[in-house]
């Protein structure tokens, strides 16, 4: 059967709003900004957009308003750095609020990435840019006739976490949870020094441990590697008394267990380990690692909504919750019974 060459016609914004039973203006104002509709209105001209998949004519839009429908991400190297859940966090509310989200990736420190940004926020191509790394002093202010810039304050110059993916807070909850279990002595296997994140999980744990009155039998300085924490037990004394390990990121306290079983004790029956980051192979260890969760989706939801919000002149809608949260699993237990 011979078939026609005639391209098919793109569905209008008019066929959206009569399938889904509103005006025109209701779908043009969803479309902008679907805040101040009714939750119904909004899953109805979304159910319509997905059935007709509709797509807006930026172009035209453009010519029109002087609006691309258009949001940039601008990223490190990405051989430096990945921003995995962080980044499809801040993409995926980018499309909710009607828009398409380009994301860019810039080589060079802070300064050729002030360079590119002044150019894209110059370039008339989008309405505004998301940066998800540091750029140089002054480079999120808007030039003249400029997309504005916002920028997401969660990484140092070396792209190490700082603000929110530094907070070392939920440590005192890891070491209260093991001490209301009978824990008294502690041993904390830290990250690079380098890191602020390491830092602040040092700090938090040693303050926890003078404040509930614990012992620690000090703190090793490792360096994010599965070897620093599986060296680190195995030097520990035979007397050493320690019952618990509170592990810098997940892939230490992957070693600590390892060092654990290679000098013959049980985890959690002789020791139990705390990890960080919920790595998802640590649910599936055997036992399963005690770690906390980082909403790093969130995080990037959060940043993507400030730069909605200065686009639209609107105040942003942020979240409240904390970022970290302890998920307890099999690798923690009671302390063991001395006899």
């Amino acid at each position: 059967m011979a078939t026609s060459d005639t391209p098919q016609r793109r569905p209008t914004l008019k066929e959206v709003a009569r399938v889904a039973g509103v005006s025109h203006q209701t779908v043009s104002r969803y479309l902008r900004h679907s805040g101040g509709l009714k939750e119904s209105t909004r899953e109805r001209v979304d159910a319509a957009i997905r059935e007709l998949d509709y797509r807006p004519n930026l172009i035209a839009r453009s010519m029109r308003t002087r609006r691309t429908g258009r949001l940039a991400i601008l990223l490190p190297s990405v051989g430096s750095f990945s921003p995995d859940r962080m980044l499809a966090g801040a993409i995926a509310t980018g499309h909710a609020a009607g828009f398409v989200v380009e994301v860019l990736s810039v080589d060079g420190g802070p300064e050729a990435r002030t360079e590119r940004t002044r150019e894209l926020a110059e370039s008339g191509q989008v309405e505004g840019i998301l940066a998800l790394a540091p750029l140089a002093h002054g480079g999120d202010r808007p030039s003249a006739g400029g997309a504005p810039v916002v920028v997401s304050a969660d990484f140092d110059d070396d792209m190490r976490g700082i603000g929110g993916l530094a907070d070392g807070s939920v440590v005192a909850d890891l070491v209260g949870g093991l001490a209301d279990s009978g824990h008294r002595r502690f041993l904390h296997v830290a990250g690079s020094p380098g890191f602020a994140s390491a830092r602040e999980r040092r700090r938090t744990y040693l303050a926890t441990i003078a404040r509930l009155g614990l012992e620690s039998h000090g703190v090793v300085d490792g360096d994010w590697s599965p070897e620093s924490g599986r060296e680190a037990v195995r030097a520990l004394p035979a007397d050493s008394g320690v019952t618990a390990v509170i592990a810098g990121n997940d892939v230490v306290a992957a070693g600590v267990v390892r060092g654990a079983l290679d000098r013959g004790w049980r985890v959690p029956a002789d020791l139990s380990v705390t990890g960080w980051d919920n790595n998802p192979v640590g649910a599936y260890l055997s036992p399963a690692l005690t770690t906390v969760d980082v909403d790093r989706e969130r995080l990037g939801a959060d940043a993507m909504e400030r730069l909605v919000a200065t686009v639209r002149g609107t105040d942003p809608e942020i979240s409240g919750q904390p970022l970290n949260r302890i998920i307890w699993r099999e690798s923690t237990g009671p302390a063991p019974r001395r006899g």
